[in-house]
């Protein structure tokens, strides 16, 4: 199976379109055949993971989802981002808080006002 992300004129995904490899044996063949049956107002781009190959031929670096952006300098689909101050890393298409969590085994949640984690108390 070949996996497309169907994006807008915006680069934002929209929905996740499957597609036999009988069907799309190319990325090419894939955005054809779903452009014909959806129509033209969108894009489509084929995803995939490392090695970034889907049914043999390159791909994105990672898989989208809905809400996420393609940015094709990077050739990555970025999810959505969760807070202002987090920072893309573009290897991976991933947000990352400027502050490491603590690795101690007890519960943060993120606090955007202080840039910081805050401990959850467990009662």
């Amino acid at each position: 199976m070949a996996f497309f992300c169907k994006i807008d004129k915006n680069n934002i995904v929209k929905n996740i379109e499957v597609v036999d490899n009988s069907v799309a044996p190319t990325e090419e063949a894939g955005i054809a055949f779903l452009k014909e049956l959806h129509g033209q107002q969108f894009n489509y781009k084929q995803m995939g993971t490392a090695p970034f190959t889907s049914n043999g031929i390159e791909t994105t670096r990672n898989y989208g989802g809905i809400n996420f952006t393609y940015d094709e300098n990077l050739n990555l689909f970025i999810e959505p981002k969760p807070f202002a101050s987090w920072i893309l890393d573009e290897e991976t298409g991933r947000y990352n808080p400027p502050v490491d969590k603590a690795n101690d085994g007890k519960k943060y949640n993120w606090n955007e006002e202080t840039t910081s984690w805050d401990l959850v108390e467990i009662e």
